[in-house]
């Protein structure tokens, strides 16, 4: 990737290497880039309703199931410190539980929808893997989008403010690194950023599809 060429190239090597909070803001932020090349170079309706459904589906797996899984995780530690056991059924049930909860009154998942539900925790068995990952999901997509704004905006100093983050490699803290790129994850710019992207998305398709 980009991220690895320039901190690698950049940093020496007990700095080379990045954060996962780190790796999710770039590539996130490399996939917003390219969404917007693509709508604003492609005319084909059809074209953009799959490059805007396929960025809904981003949002929904990054925005909403990854701080959800986020949640599980905690409760798994947590019981799991209790002495308590861990087993399918109870996963099956905290995840439906927990997604129940995020979707709303709006959004009836009983019966088989409960059952599908809840078995989402072992379709992400594989972003499991690391403990307490897949929340920087959330972080990565709402810190790229913020990212994404200001490059796009042709922000001065913008491009290559993000250029250097990308040369910092692991020489910084996160936070600190992103604060070099011209955001500040303590603030809530960027979800308020990657909201405003979302809701932008659904008008565009809703838009296409009328």
């Amino acid at each position: 990737s980009m991220h690895s060429h320039y901190a690698r190239g950049t940093q020496p090597f007990v700095y080379s290497n990045y954060g996962l909070f780190q790796a999710e803001v770039a590539s996130n932020m490399h996939q917003a880039l390219t969404r917007r090349y693509l709508l604003d170079t492609q005319t084909d309706p059809e074209f953009q309703i799959a490059v805007l459904e396929e960025a809904m589906a981003n949002f929904y797996r990054y925005f909403f199931i990854m701080p959800t899984l986020a949640r599980l995780e905690l409760e798994l530690h947590e019981r799991v410190e209790r002495g308590g056991p861990i087993t399918a059924a109870y996963l099956n049930d905290l995840t439906a539980n927990l997604i129940r909860e995020v979707y709303g009154d709006e959004v009836d998942i009983s019966g088989p929808d409960r059952d599908r539900a809840g078995s989402t925790w072992a379709q992400f068995h594989t972003h499991l893997y690391s403990n307490f990952y897949v929340y920087q999901y959330a972080t990565g997509i709402a810190g790229a989008h913020h990212l994404a704004n200001r490059v796009a905006a042709g922000d001065p100093g913008a491009a290559e403010a993000y250029i250097a983050f990308l040369k910092s490699g692991g020489s910084m803290y996160p936070l600190d690194g992103l604060r070099l790129a011209g955001v500040d994850m303590s603030s809530t710019e960027p979800v308020d950023a990657a909201f405003a992207a979302l809701a932008d998305t659904v008008t565009r398709l809703e838009k296409l599809l009328s």
